[in-house]
C-alpha cells in the first residue's frame, strides 16, 4: 500500500472499528438512547431530521465563513502594518493578545447588546476568536525574511513596497496559510459559542440552538446528529484550507515537496 492510500485507509479503518465498538458497547450494556445512543440510531436521526439540521448548519456555516474571511483580510492587513513599523507592532500587538485570551463567552453578551443585528454580532464574536492566529503567524512570517536577502534588496535600492511584494510576502505565505488553517476551526468554535450565548431561535437558528433544544428535551440522538454536522463542517473547512495551502506551496516550499526516494 502506498503512502497516499495509507493516509486515507488507516484513519478510515480506525473510524470504522471505533463505530463498531461504540455500537457493541451500547447494545451489550443496553444503554438507553437518552444517555448514549448508538451510531446507527444517530445516523437514523440524521436521516430523519436532516432537512432542519442542514438548514441550521447553513446558518452556522455562513457565520463561520464570513468570520474566517474577515479574519484573513483584516488579520493579514494588520500583520502587514505591524511588519512596516516596529513601533506600531509594539504598541498594538499586546492588545491583540488581550483580545485573544479574553473568553468570547464573557464578552459575547455585551457585543450582542451593543450590536443591534444578530448576524453581525455573531460574526464579530467569531471573528474575535479567529483573527489572532492570522495576525501572529503572518507577522512572524513577514519578520522572518532572510536578512541577507533584505540587505541585498536594499543594496539595489528597492523600495519598501518592492521588498514587501517580492520578498516578505512570499516568505510569509507558509506562515499565513498555517494561521488560516488554525483560524478555520476557531471561527467555527466562535460561531457556535456565540450562538449558545445569543440563544437565537426561529428560522435563523444555528446548530448551537438545535443542540440546546435537543439537550433540554433529552433528545440525545438529535444532539449527536447536530454534533456530527458541526464536526463535519470543521473537517471540511480544514481540508479546504489544507488543499489551498498545498496548491499554493507545492512547487517551491519544503513542507509540500515530495520526499526524495
Amino acid at each position: 500500500m502506498s503512502e497516499r492510500q495509507a493516509r486515507f485507509a488507516a484513519p478510515l479503518a480506525v473510524g470504522i472499528l471505533m463505530l463498531i465498538g461504540w455500537e457493541a458497547v451500547v447494545r451489550v450494556n443496553a444503554i438507553p438512547p437518552y444517555i448514549l445512543p448508538g451510531p446507527l440510531l444517530v445516523a437514523e436521526t440524521l436521516w430523519r431530521d436532516g432537512p432542519s439540521l442542514l438548514g441550521s448548519l447553513w446558518v452556522t456555516f455562513r457565520i463561520t465563513m464570513a468570520a474566517l474571511i474577515a479574519a484573513v483580510v483584516l488579520g493579514g492587513a494588520i500583520a502587514v502594518l505591524f511588519a512596516q513599523s516596529r513601533l506600531l507592532e509594539l504598541s498594538f500587538f499586546p492588545y491583540a493578545v488581550i483580545l485573544q485570551v479574553t473568553p468570547v463567552v464573557s464578552i459575547a453578551p455585551l457585543i450582542i447588546i451593543w450590536v443591534n443585528d444578530t448576524f453581525l454580532s455573531l460574526l464579530i464574536c467569531a471573528w474575535i476568536v479567529a483573527f489572532f492566529p492570522v495576525v501572529a503567524n503572518t507577522t512572524l512570517g513577514l519578520n522572518s525574511a532572510d536578512r541577507n536577502l533584505v540587505a541585498l534588496f536594499r543594496l539595489y535600492r528597492a523600495s519598501r513596497w518592492q521588498v514587501l511584494r517580492h520578498l516578505r510576502l512570499p516568505s510569509a505565505l507558509p506562515y499565513f496559510l498555517a494561521g488560516v488553517r488554525i483560524s478555520g476551526g476557531l471561527a467555527l468554535i466562535g460561531a457556535v459559542v456565540a450562538e449558545f450565548v445569543a440563544g437565537t431561535g426561529g428560522t435563523s437558528s444555528g446548530l448551537a440552538y438545535q443542540i440546546l433544544q435537543a439537550g433540554l428535551q433529552l433528545n440525545i440522538p438529535r444532539l449527536f446528529a447536530a454534533l456530527l454536522l458541526i464536526t463535519s463542517a470543521g473537517v471540511a473547512i480544514f481540508v479546504l484550507v489544507s488543499l489551498t495551502a498545498h496548491l499554493a506551496l507545492r512547487h517551491w516550499h519544503e513542507s509540500e515537496l515530495s520526499p526524495e526516494p
